[in-house]
């Protein structure tokens, strides 16, 4: 497979990855908001709860009413993830953590649009709550650095 027939293939991938992770997250927050009024709690199993609260921030409630500070750091965020796929398509996996974290961030994007903050619905204990796009972006960091630091020069499409 030639270096350009790989690039494309990794962004179609990466683009499948982001249309699933927005498809679930949006429709999980869509189950859980008509099920449960805004600040209600349900216990699921072993001290997890089903909530529905929002958040203004971004990671763990931080910069909570940050606005425009929150706007730009999400948007350096994207574009230096875009610009990282964009020299590295080749690179084997890369496809799937750029996938992740580009899928997890519109999805908490959209909320933002649509409500002025993100939905959030899985309370751990000690834990804040979170949702799909935000378990999504944190698979997807991690697998970023695995890809990052695998240093064997892999290539191609897997």
């Amino acid at each position: 497979m030639n270096a350009r027939t790989a690039a494309r293939a990794a962004w179609l991938r990466a683009g499948l990855v982001l249309v699933c992770v927005v498809a679930a997250d949006q429709l999980v927050k869509t189950l859980v908001t008509s099920s449960l009024e805004r600040g209600e709690q349900r216990e699921l199993i072993a001290q997890i709860k089903l909530v529905n609260t929002r958040n203004t921030g971004v990671a763990f409630g931080q910069l909570q009413d940050g606005g425009a500070i929150v706007a730009v750091l999400i948007g350096a965020a994207v574009l230096a993830l875009l610009v990282y796929l964009a020299r590295h398509a080749q690179q084997r996996w890369i496809w799937l953590p750029a996938g992740l974290l580009l899928g997890g961030a519109l999805g908490n994007v959209v909320d933002r649009v649509r409500e002025g903050a993100v939905v959030d619905f899985v309370k751990l204990p000690y834990w804040p709550a979170f949702n799909v796009a935000d378990a999504a972006i944190t698979v997807g960091v991690l697998a970023l650095v695995f890809v990052m630091e695998r240093g064997d020069g892999a290539r191609g499409p897997s």
